[in-house]
């Protein structure tokens, strides 16, 4: 489920068999889990109610819940609150984190495209520069964040690609750079979104040259109902015991698109830990156990307590008829 582009450097025997291509991110996982709990409530309908399991693919850059919802996911199956894990690593293993309120940052993805005059390299002066301008833009962008919005509204801009030019001796007519912006206020991305029209098109009339800025929201923020969120945590303290839930966790910087579903059923996103690499043996790569890394291996061992968990949820939920 839901692979990453990446060419894996473990050698266990359930490392992926296809190249350039592996589970870097736990969704193999997080399916297990929650086919474990799909199976244990078909056996035990102590319950009363309907359950839905979503197995939900294509998070990484498809937006896969989106796709869903877009598809009648919820007319088709209507729900009353909705509940999501993904492993961590770093918290440790088989600890329940999460917070009522942001706890992942919305993901945004951006490209300038900036045009001049082409020239010699040796005669820059009978041009207009591209990549003198863009260079400039590049570093003007972080004065959205020191200088633009408020100190306290966390926000990450990066620059990620920059792409101009394949010879020595010329000055291309046309460069490209692009990145993303990471906020947890729809209103901060609105905010630097205009920002960057204006540093980019400033700068770039200002070097003689012309830019087009594209914009584009991928996934809005992960911002959890502050009651099913009270109400996951203390399942979570039945099921781990209280000193391995964190009910208040720091909001981080990635993005989920299981945020699209919080923006239509009240529920809770949390994090469920999945060590420091303790698990790890020999046969992992010499990388760390973090995800999106070559070397990532998903704990086997949160599956009984990730599987128990989404178990008491539906109970607890479900428990008067």
């Amino acid at each position: 489920m839901d692979a990453l582009p990446i060419q894996e450097i473990n050698t266990i025997a359930h490392a992926s068999r296809n190249p350039g291509v592996m589970h870097a991110c736990g969704h193999d996982g997080h399916t297990a889990m929650l086919l474990g709990a799909a199976q244990y409530l078909a056996a035990n309908r102590r319950f009363h109610g309907t359950v839905q399991f979503i197995f939900q693919p294509a998070e990484e850059k498809g937006a896969g819940a989106k796709a869903m919802l877009d598809d009648g996911l919820l007319e088709r199956f209507p729900i009353d609150a909705v509940f999501g894990l993904h492993n961590w690593p770093g918290i440790p293993a088989n600890t329940l984190a999460t917070r009522a309120g942001a706890l992942m940052a919305s993901s945004n993805r951006f490209r300038i495209d900036i045009e001049g005059i082409g020239a010699h390299a040796a005669m820059p002066h009978k041009g207009h520069d591209p990549l003198l301008a863009g260079a400039q833009i590049v570093t003007a962008l972080q004065a959205i964040l020191t200088r633009s919005k408020r100190p306290i509204d966390a926000a990450v801009l990066s620059v990620t690609q920059f792409h101009a030019g394949s010879s020595d001796n010329v000055i291309e007519q046309n460069v490209w750079l692009s990145g993303t912006v990471r906020t947890f206020d729809h209103q901060v991305t609105d905010l630097i979104e205009r920002r960057m029209q204006e540093i980019a098109t400033g700068l770039a009339t200002a070097f003689g040259c012309t830019a087009r800025v594209s914009f584009i929201r991928v996934y809005p923020p992960t911002i959890n109902d502050a009651g099913q969120t009270a109400f996951a945590a203390t399942v979570a303290r039945e099921v781990l015991g209280a000193d391995r839930v964190i009910g208040d966790i720091e909001p981080v910087m990635p993005s989920e698109d299981f945020s699209f579903l919080l923006q239509k059923v009240p529920g809770c996103y949390a994090f469920l830990g999945n060590g420091d690499g303790e698990h790890r043996g020999h046969e992992h790569g010499i990388g760390p156990c973090e995800l999106h890394n070559a070397s990532f291996d998903f704990n086997d061992e949160l599956l009984p307590a990730g599987a128990t968990y989404f178990v008491r949820l539906v109970q607890a939920f479900l428990s008067q008829p």
